[in-house]
């Protein structure tokens, strides 16, 4: 038994507690009996020993949440907080799954909808979670973030680096219904290294538009000065660059109803829990309950802050150098007549220019990458911007000069308009680096056709290659895509290894395990 000077309402962490424990005791002269000692120790080893064989079930992306949540049931309130995360460890919401949820438990993390790729799945079923709760504490230290390491960089999420915008160019060709952007970030006068596989962290700003018709909500003026966290700031900075405006959060909404009176009151509460809340966004809340306004400081302390958006790396800095290349789809939609736009995609189409500033850090993968042996084969599936790391990939491999076979899975709409970087692709055909490329372009034809029916058309050679020790690599979409590409993969396996489907999923299982199937899904 430790002795304890400290007591445990103190507000520092147990980390923190023990070692104050410790610092006083040895000002005080006070030392713990050799068998105090001794079974400190054995509880320390014990802990220790317990959270090293903890099995986490539910940590596999390929399970649904209902699966997920089944795993953890019965498990402490952490563990069935972990399980509603996307279990894909990310690091958008600046943590891991198990420290998300950690943090989320000890009530050091109030948000609960920083889970990019859960979305509101994630969100409502952590709502879920705690309120089945018996006790969650009030507030904590505890739940580290993922990017408190710096790698030995002067620059991380905490202190982004303020990079330079060398060219935002639109890939797609006229006639698209898309529009992609290539977009080349200068790294130069940064400590900032990065991998093939990790992503870039990019924080962005909001769209004048939505921040003006805030702004002409309240009577105040726009230079009036408010706080976010330890920082003040003119209202309209605030807005642009620090407050999310896009997700409407509950206490935003709590704020509302406390100043609302009778049925406004009841539709504010009503909209916590509701769908609709879902696809609103603060500037829809202040239209739609125009008698009620909080202060301006009250109203900016209630929103989230604005969160960096992550982007796989489309380059290899052994390729480009002080550099990084992003491949940006840009996100809008009609509704309530009003546009919606990503935050961080329209930045890079529509609000900046070269030479414009932007802050940003590295996010270090999760063992996506490229295979350490150079002669292994490499498997590649990303329809759409999903492409970004398989560029990067291949020009690694080329810098590298990998023996390795290289495979390139790609689709879009059109082949006409959407081929993304069909020149250089072709390029890599035609000098061997890429050994096979299959396309499938879902509107060049009446029936649409996806990569995962380009894997079945091909589930021969597709076996063969995974049993010459090919890494199977997947990136894009993990709600529909990265589904359908893992099913594919199965009945590759099935059909062209004789297998049955529980020798497949066990097959798979081995890929994931020996990490040879690695996803980059969101």
């Amino acid at each position: 038994m430790s002795i304890t000077l400290i007591p445990e309402s103190a507000p520092f962490s147990d980390e923190q507690k023990a070692w104050l424990n410790g610092f006083f005791a040895g000002m005080l002269g006070l030392e713990p009996s050799s068998d105090e000692v001794k079974a400190e120790e054995n509880r320390l080893t014990e802990q220790a020993e317990e959270e090293a064989e903890e099995d986490f079930p539910w940590h596999d992306p390929g399970l649904n949440i209902q699966e997920r949540m089944e795993l953890a049931d019965g498990k402490p309130v952490e563990r069935r907080l972990m399980a509603s995360m996307a279990q894909l460890d990310c690091g958008a919401c600046g943590y891991v799954c198990k420290t998300y949820a950690e943090a989320i438990a000890s009530g050091g993390e109030k948000n609960l909808k920083l889970c990019v790729p859960g979305a509101k799945e994630t969100s409502k079923m952590l709502k879920k979670v705690l309120s089945e709760a018996d006790e969650i504490p009030a507030a904590s230290t505890n739940g580290t973030p993922a990017t408190a390491e710096t790698n030995g960089s002067t620059y991380h999420r905490s202190n982004p680096f303020p990079a330079k915008l060398i060219k935002s160019k639109t890939l797609n060709k006229p006639g698209s219904a898309k529009d992609v952007r290539h977009v080349e970030i200068d790294l130069s006068g940064s400590d900032l290294h990065y991998e093939v596989g990790d992503a870039l962290g990019v924080y962005p700003t909001n769209c004048n538009e939505l921040v003006e018709g805030i702004l002409d909500q309240f009577t105040e003026d726009r230079t009036t000065t408010v706080s976010v966290g330890a920082d003040s700031m003119s209202f309209v900075d605030a807005l642009t660059n620090r407050c999310c405006l896009k997700d409407v959060s509950d206490e935003f909404l709590e704020l509302m109803a406390g100043l609302a009176e009778g049925e406004q009151q009841q539709k504010l509460r009503d909209l916590i829990d509701s769908d609709e809340i879902d696809e609103m966004d603060v500037l829809d809340v202040l239209h739609d309950f125009p008698s009620v306004r909080p202060s301006v400081q009250e109203f900016i302390a209630s929103l989230t802050e604005l969160a960096p958006r992550l982007y796989s790396i489309a380059s290899s800095k052994s390729v480009v150098g002080d550099a990084v290349h992003l491949t940006v789809g840009r996100v809008i939609k009609q509704y309530r007549n009003r546009e919606r736009k990503g935050v961080a995609s329209t930045m890079f189409s529509d609000r900046m220019l070269p030479g414009n500033e932007l802050r940003v850090f590295i996010q270090k993968s999760h063992g996506f990458g490229v295979p350490a042996d150079d002669n292994l084969p490499l498997i590649m599936i990303g329809p759409g911007t999903g492409i970004a790391p398989f560029r990067a990939f291949l020009q690694e491999r080329h810098a590298r000069k990998s023996s390795g076979k290289n495979w390139l899975f790609f689709g879009d709409q059109k082949s006409a308009t959407d081929f993304l970087y069909e020149e250089e692709l072709n390029s890599y055909l035609e000098n061997g680096l890429l050994s096979r490329l299959d396309t499938a372009f879902s509107r060049d034809q009446e029936e649409k056709f996806y990569v995962q029916n380009r894997m079945l058309e091909n589930a021969q050679e597709l076996f063969n290659w995974l049993e010459a020790g090919a890494w199977v690599c997947v990136c894009g979409d993990a709600k529909r895509m990265a589904v359908d590409v893992d099913k594919a993969l199965h009945e590759v396996i099935v059909k062209a290894g004789v297998k049955t489907p529980e020798e497949a999923k066990e097959y798979v299982r081995n890929l994931h395990t020996s990490g040879r199937y690695v996803r980059d899904i969101y």
